[in-house]
């Protein structure tokens, strides 16, 4: 909320003074999006920013309206589940922006095998009350066909859920995991990367939170490690294929390092 409250100032938009805003958060419950959206359009709000929910809060809005101005922040292809008609041309009353999260699975996939070699069964946790998910898992399926190994899908929708999709993985002797993009796992980035840490595990994120929480690394340019950071938790590293947020201490780190570079 502080970058959107940023983002507001900057425009000019000071809360309580030039501008009210009425927040509804689902909380992970995303059968609550319809309702809250609901709630929105009764307390004659002019604009509804749908962030957070993924897909399904600018979906959730969507549905409510089709006269008020809908603002939303997607991690998947806006144009496929038919929030616009095209990226050129969104029409209707909905824009915003898509970082199309789905879509770099194939990549993460690649630079966990760059990281450990001889991996060969990957494992992916996602949430699967997210909208986003079946997209998500679809890409890292066939990532890692193209790979030539496989696949294994452990779910985690709530807290409680969390240790019993880790024994998962562990149990199918998968070589390295990526997390999926989803408020509710980004909401448990220092509980996962610990489980991740604790059952050997080495992780690729979609935030650098996960990074600063003790995780491996991630991936994904609008969260690169500020360099300037002062608690210096996180660095950048350039690999053949991304930038990423690399957790120094590592010792998968480590072990790349020494096979691998020369500094």
């Amino acid at each position: 909320m502080a970058a959107f409250n940023r983002g507001l100032n900057e425009a000019g938009f000071v809360e309580g003074q030039n501008v009210d805003i009425e927040y509804r958060w689902a909380l992970g419950h995303y059968d609550q999006l319809a309702a809250l959206a609901a709630e929105l359009l009764h307390r004659k709000v002019r604009v509804i920013v749908a962030a957070g929910g993924g897909v399904g809060s600018a979906q959730a809005a969507k549905a409510a309206t089709d006269t008020i101005p809908i603002v939303f922040v997607a991690g998947t292809d806006p144009v496929a589940f038919g929030l616009v008609a095209s990226l050129n041309n969104p029409g209707g009353n909905l824009t915003g922006v898509s970082f199309l999260v789905g879509a770099l699975m194939p990549k993460n996939l690649e630079l966990l095998r760059e990281l450990v070699p001889k991996s060969t069964t990957f494992g992916v946790l996602v949430n699967p009350n997210y909208p986003d998910t079946n997209v998500h898992v679809r890409n890292a399926q066939a990532a890692a066909q193209e790979l030539g190994g496989r696949l294994v899908v452990a779910n985690a929708g709530s807290e409680g859920e969390l240790d019993t999709a880790f024994a998962k993985l562990v149990d199918e002797r998968t070589d390295a995991i990526m997390i999926g993009a989803d408020p509710f796992l980004n909401a448990h980035a220092g509980q996962i990367a610990a489980l991740a840490a604790s059952h050997a595990l080495p992780a690729i994120y979609p935030i650098r939170e996960f990074v600063l929480a003790g995780g491996l690394m991630s991936q994904r340019g609008r969260y690169r490690c500020d360099q300037n950071n002062s608690d210096r938790r996180c660095f950048r590293w350039r690999s053949r294929k991304a930038w990423v947020c690399c957790q120094p201490q590592s010792p998968w780190w480590q072990r790349y390092r020494r096979d691998h570079l020369q500094y």
